[in-house]
Order: structure tokens, then C-alpha cells, then sequence
């Protein structure tokens, strides 16, 4: 069906006058009249302004003239991209009164290469939650479940996509935001190298500097469009581009001369035998091609202690959201924990409050990790491992994210324990692509996630062509076709 292709193969469509920009706009538009109520994945509407865009782009077309690689593609964005006269709140009830002057910099250049942007996507309230539900847009369901999540931060974006809602989104991500969306919704997403796509005009005023591991990416139904997505987004911005140029390594190209470690588990975040399962068959489909896979192949660091590290990196960098009161609230809380305490609160806690002295330690060992990370790429190609340790969960709004549990091999683990999946690569900046790798035996979508060394975004995203051409590409959830 027209409304699950590609972003890709749509644009050939219209490049070959199989279809106007104007009549896939009123298709999109029209599927998300019927379908979007029970979902709530697209919550803002720019249909004057796209509708005006996509005539253009058929004037254009009609005279042979093309924008770019997305010409007359709709699509849709995050609710936490600037989108010219319409407001950026992030799920804050205080921010309904932030109306962007002008579009961000990543929705710009997608729409100077052609794309009609329609919508903006849903998200969890400071998009700190793996749901996405929020006091001014309410609650996004899962297409595949509406009792379950789509994942969060970006999960408005994942559910929009697996439903056939839109053709392209454009998604956020520093605690796998973009990663455990697509693994829940079965769709692709790319966190990128940290810093290579510009966040200008993903920030809430007066907000201007990039947050420690902040990251924005593509989320599509084909890796084909992460490729072109992430080509046309990771210019560097006006400041930048006067002493930098993007230059990524290209992927190898013989899948017989990849090398590819595998983890599918951790002591310290145990993963669902489902999805250790989708991990290894989409690790077996490489080595079937000729690929060397190693099952015990590792970085030189320990695994409980790069959790320990990350978690007090990211809560470090969102701490900024806290206001006086709450920070204050926070170091009283910290004060009290128990010498020793080794547990995701009081690591959450103090990482609140400490002092940038303290933070600098951290860093260094981020640093040490990274560059045991470094050494491993010198041998391995990538690495395959979990999105998450589960598929997606049933809607659980009560009480703080690490009280809600989630069911992991028939035993109860909050919900943040699993976040060790989104530092793991997340920390040290590295790009991690995630596919679909198959379902459970319930019919959920699993993921998995495929990580490469600094700027090998271009190989990350190259493994994830491979297993959609060989292995499992995207499936449209039944309802939805």
C-alpha cells in the first residue's frame, strides 16, 4: 500500500508522475482523520501551510523541476521541533505560549530538499519517559496494542510511522528516545554521532546549548531513508561550517569482510529471552551471508559500571530542567542516602546535585570507556545488541518511571534498569541504528540495535539495509494496511 512505502520509493512515485505531492498529502491527511483518533500519535496539524508546499511541489514537478531527494514527500516532525507559528511545549502545560518564529534548522533543510512537513508528533512531558503521555496532548498508543506504549521520547513519531500516518519523521534522543520507539513500533530509527546534526531550534527558550548527549535522527520505515534523512541533516550550522565539513566513512560494502560481536544480555539489565532471541537471528542472518560473528567478543570496561557512569552523565545534563525548589527537594533527598546505596534512585539523586568537580570525574571515566570503545573498533565492525529489554509494555502512569515494573523472563525490573541499553553506545557518543528484528510470540515488534564505532553512522545504517533486504523488513500492524 502507497501509505507504508518508503519515503524513498514515494518520491519516485512522484518523480515519475505516478501520483501528485497534493494527492499523497490528502491521503496521509485523510488516514490520519480515520486511524489517528485511537491512536493520538500526530498532534498538531500545519495543513494549510503543507497544502501550499505540496502545489508547489507539483508545479515544479510538472516542469521537470526537483527540490530534492524528498520532493512532495509529506511528513512529520517531533512536538519538540520549532515549526514556524506553532508551539514548541516539549508536553509542558507552561510552554503552550512558545510559538516558534521560525522552523529548526534539521526541519529546514529537510523541507529545502523537498519535504512537505504537515505535523508534529507526540511526546512525553520534558520528553523524560519511555511513554509518551503529557498534561497538554494526552496519551499516544502503541498501533500495535493501544493498551501498550509506543515508546517515548519520540513515540508519537514511531506510532505515526508503523501506522502509515506519514511518510518520514524526525526524532530526538539521549536515553534512546529514537531507539526504543522504533524497537517498540517496529519501524527503523538512527541516533547519530554525538554532535554531527545540529539541534538548533530542538531547545526550549532560552535554551540555546547542546546538552551532553543530546542527539537528533531519522525514524522511517526503510533504512534507505535513515541514509537520505541523515545525509541532508548533519551539516554543521552557520557557526560551525566555517572551520567544519562532514566527512563519513563509507561502509564496507562485502558482508563476508564485516566482523560483528553480538550481547544480548547484561548482569546488570537482563533482557527477555524474546529479544535475545531477535537479536541472535538477526546476528545469524550476517553470518549466513559469510559474516564473522563472536557471541564473547567484548569492550574492556565493566558493564555495571558504564551503567553507573551513564546515568549519572545524563542525569547531570537534565538536571538544568529542575527548578530551584525541586533542585532543593533533590539535594535533601540525596543527602539521605545510605552510604553505599548503588541503586538507579540514588544515583538518580545525587547525580542531580553534584558538583561540576565531581562531574568532571565522571566525564573522565566516560572518557576511559570511550576509548575502550575505540580499541574494540579497531577489531570489530559493530556491535549487535537489545534497544530494550523488553517489547513494549502495557500503559503504566503511576508513581515515578523506576517504580513501574516491567515483566523480564517472569520476574519483575523497573523500568529504568533497562536505560543501561540506551547508554551503552548512548555515553560515548557512539551511532546506533535500530531494526526490526522479528515479533513475539504475543505479535509485538522487536528491534535490534546496531552499533558502530564514532562516525560509522553510514555503517550502522548499511546493516540495517542488509537485514531489511534479507532478514525482517517493515511490517504494517494488522488494522492499519
Amino acid at each position: 500500500m502507497i501509505p507504508f512505502l518508503s519515503a524513498k520509493k514515494l518520491a519516485s512515485l512522484i518523480r515519475r508522475k505516478k501520483i501528485g505531492s497534493v494527492e499523497l498529502l490528502d491521503l496521509y491527511l485523510g488516514r490520519v482523520a480515520r486511524l489517528n483518533p485511537k491512536l493520538n500519535a500526530i498532534v498538531v496539524l500545519d495543513e494549510k501551510r503543507a497544502r501550499e508546499q505540496a502545489r508547489k511541489a507539483d508545479r515544479a514537478a510538472a516542469k521537470g523541476g526537483w527540490k530534492g531527494p524528498l520532493h512532495g514527500v509529506p511528513m512529520t516532525v517531533k512536538e519538540s521541533f520549532d515549526l514556524e507559528g506553532h508551539p514548541t511545549t516539549w508536553g509542558r502545560a507552561d510552554m503552550k505560549g512558545n510559538i516558534a518564529k521560525r522552523h529548526a534548522l534539521a526541519v529546514q533543510r529537510l523541507m529545502d530538499a523537498g519535504a512537505v512537513v504537515f505535523g508534529k508528533t507526540n511526546v512525553p512531558a520534558l520528553l523524560a519517559d519511555w511513554q509518551t503521555f503529557n498534561p497538554v496532548y494526552g496519551t499516544t498508543n502503541n498501533p500495535w496494542d493501544v493498551t501498550r506504549g509506543p515508546g517515548g521520547s519520540s513515540g508519537g513519531a514511531a506510532a505515526a510511522l508503523a501506522a502509515g500516518l506519514t511518510g518520514l519523521e524526525l526524532g530526538s534522543d539521549i536515553g534512546a528516545s529514537i531507539r526504543n520507539p522504533a524497537h517498540y513500533c517496529g519501524v527503523f530509527g538512527h541516533k547519530p554521532t554525538f554532535k554531527l546534526c545540529s539541534i538548533a531550534g530542538h531547545n526550549l527558550p532560552p535554551n540555546l546549548a547542546v546538552k551532553d548527549m543530546l542527539v537528533i535522527g531519522p525514524m522511517a520505515r526503510s533504512a534507505d531513508d535513515l541514509e537520505i534523512a541523515l545525509k541532508l541533516i548533519s551539516q554543521p550550522d552557520e557557526l560551525e561550517a566555517r572551520g567544519l565539513k562532514i566527512a563519513l566513512a563509507r561502509p564496507k560494502t562485502d558482508i563476508k569482510k564485516l566482523r560483528i560481536a553480538v550481547l544480548t544480555t547484561a548482569t546488570t539489565a537482563e533482557v527477555d529471552d524474546s529479544v535475545q532471541a531477535a537479536v541472535l537471528a538477526a546476528a545469524k542472518a550476517f553470518a549466513k551471508r559469510g559474516a564473522k560473528v563472536s557471541e564473547s567478543a567484548r569492550p574492556d570496561f565493566d558493564l555495571h559500571e558504564a551503567h553507573r557512569t551513564f546515568i549519572h552523565l545524563l542525569r547531570g545534563a537534565t538536571s538544568s530542567a529542575l527548578n530551584d525548589e525541586q533542585f532543593a527537594r533533590q539535594r535533601e533527598l540525596a543527602a539521605k542516602n545510605a552510604p553505599g546505596d548503588d541503586s538507579y534512585v540514588a544515583w538518580m539523586m545525587h547525580a542531580n546535585t553534584m558538583p561540576v568537580r565531581e562531574w568532571h570525574a565522571w566525564n573522565e571515566k566516560r572518557e576511559q570507556i570511550r576509548r575502550a570503545w575505540g580499541e574494540f573498533f579497531r577489531e570489530w565492525d559493530l556491535l549487535l545488541c537489545p534497544a530494550a529489554a523488553t517489547a513494549a509494555f502495557a500503559h503504566n502512569q503511576k508513581g515515578e518511571r523506576w517504580e513501574r515494573m516491567v515483566m523480564v523472563n517472569g520476574k519483575p525490573q523497573p523500568s529504568t534498569t533497562q536505560m543501561f541499553w540506551a547508554g551503552f553506545p548512548g555515553m560515548a557518543f557512539l551511532p546506533s541504528t535500530v531494526a526490526p528484528a522479528g515479533f513475539t510470540t504475543e505479535g509485538l515488534p522487536l528491534g535490534v540495535q546496531i552499533v558502530g564505532p564514532q562516525y560509522g553512522d553510514l555503517a550502522t545504517i548499511a546493516a540495517a539495509q542488509f537485514l531489511e533486504r534479507e532478514f525482517q523488513p517493515f511490517v504494517a500492524p494488522k488494522g492499519y494496511e
